[in-house]
């Protein structure tokens, strides 16, 4: 329940003590649940601990589909590696992309194919690539970045992936709006102004080819693999305790069967377009797995049963950040942090740069709160009645909604999306994080320029 409790500028605190912390710490899920502590003390008084110790409950119970889901996902991922699987696709795709460069984009664009769903995007591109892109010395950080810039800017631009469908349901139900069409004609309209999408994408091949140059940390990754030749830094080498080295890869090169990787894959993406819900796709593309693995003795039943825990267990490390995300995510809401935002900059806002302004604070939002669907969800019926009300499109308006809520996913630190890619990808969390902010910060620049435009023109 939210607090009545009018906190002003402290409603701030909880975020900048975790992005702090976080820096200062380099610990994501630490950061995380010390921000949950302070926002519940804030709302709850002497009685945070017992409202903390609710809202986890809550958010374990309440998120059990995502926590079984990527687990799951993990031993799926571990039995690709133990069939070798994996080892006959990145000997294939090597023959087509023998260039960091080459397989760069083609994870790029197998990303723009897998538009469905940016969970199965992120975690399919990374079961992919990562070997290939393993045998190219290219830096993890920078595979991660591609995946990620893949995952929700491509699904938002896409009238049939899940974000499609989750904000044309929320735009149908905005009074004054019916005159636009149903809640996705609505969504297809806004689509050429979801700037952030565009740009989250196109940047990406121009960083891969080197139009723009390499930055910050992703510089420093790249020196790491030319000096080092370890694809991923010491910190991360926990995150690949029990995955096969690239020289065990070398050595079964010639075990390795494409189909025992592309069955699996295949029927793991074609039954969850078909159910609409990635963990049946999971379930029956590991029972797939099994008949396929244990008749041809590829494995025993034990080793079986051993990938299965033992992949689910790499996954736990992003398990517990992601509880931890959603956890702060609750004791923000508790604060009323979003309505301190929104009604805070509500004064400043025109016609014109009304688009510009909300795709600035929905991001904003979006990016301190790791709630890139719940953030646009709270927002549409403040800024879309606002839009109509003051003169602004309020297509373009939508679409900045849309954008913000993008950029939250792919630029926050422990939004979903990127903990799963970090994991996926086998590396630490915030590495991920610092080495793409740039890349991102750049898009949200371009997005920015785009909106003001596009609110002066339209």
């Amino acid at each position: 329940m939210e607090s009545t409790v009018n906190f002003g500028l402290l409603t701030l605190l909880p975020p900048l003590v975790v992005i702090a912390f976080a820096l200062v710490t380099r610990r994501t899920f630490e950061a995380l649940i010390l921000g949950a502590l302070i926002g519940y003390g804030m709302a709850y008084g002497a009685g945070f601990f017992d409202a903390f110790l609710s809202g986890l409950q809550d958010v374990v119970a309440g998120d059990i589909w995502m926590f079984i889901t990527l687990g799951l996902f993990g031993s799926f991922v571990f039995l690709l590696q133990k069939s070798k699987g994996t080892f006959g696709f990145a000997n294939l795709v090597q023959k087509l992309t023998n260039t960091r460069k080459k397989s760069l984009l083609t994870s790029w664009a197998l990303g723009i194919i897998i538009f469905m769903d940016d969970y199965l995007n992120i975690l399919t591109i990374a079961a992919s690539m990562r070997d290939v892109c393993d045998r190219q010395k290219t830096p993890r950080e920078m595979l991660a970045y591609v995946i990620d810039s893949t995952g929700a800017p491509i699904c938002v631009l896409i009238p049939i992936s899940t974000w499609a469908v989750f904000y044309g349901g929320i735009i149908g139900e905005q009074p004054g709006m019916a005159d636009f069409g149903s809640g996705m004609q609505i969504y297809i309209q806004s689509i050429p102004f979801i700037f952030y999408g565009w740009t989250a994408i196109i940047v990406v091949p121009l960083v891969i080819l080197g139009v723009i140059p390499l930055v910050a940390g992703m510089k420093k990754a790249h020196e790491r693999v030319d000096t080092t030749g370890r694809i991923y830094s010491i910190a991360s080498d926990k995150y690949n305790v029990g995955r096969n080295s690239l020289e065990e890869m070398i050595e079964g090169e010639a075990q390795g069967k494409v189909r025992y990787f592309a069955i699996p894959m295949i029927i793991l993406v074609a039954v969850t377009i078909y159910t609409g819900d990635l963990l049946v796709g999971l379930v029956i593309a590991i029972i797939v797995g099994m008949l396929m693995y244990l008749p041809t003795k590829l494995m025993t039943f034990g080793e079986f049963s051993e990938c299965l825990a033992s992949g689910f267990a790499s996954m736990i490390p992003m398990l517990f950040i992601l509880a931890g995300a959603f956890l702060i995510k609750q004791s923000m809401d508790e604060i009323g942090l979003p309505q301190y935002v929104i009604n805070g900059v509500l004064p400043f806002m025109n016609a014109e740069l009304f688009p510009a302004i909300t795709f600035v604070v929905v991001a904003g939002l979006s990016f301190v709160t790791g709630s890139n669907w719940g953030i646009p969800a709270l927002t549409v019926p403040i800024l879309i009645p606002l839009a109509l009300a003051g003169g602004a499109d309020p297509i373009i308006t939508f679409a900045a909604i849309v954008s913000g809520g993008t950029f939250g996913s792919h630029a926050c630190f422990y939004s979903d999306a990127t903990v799963l890619t970090s994991q996926s990808c086998g590396i630490e969390n915030l590495e991920h994080a610092f080495t793409q902010i740039p890349y991102a910060a750049i898009s949200a620049v371009l997005a920015i320029i785009m909106f003001v435009i596009a609110g002066f023109a339209f």
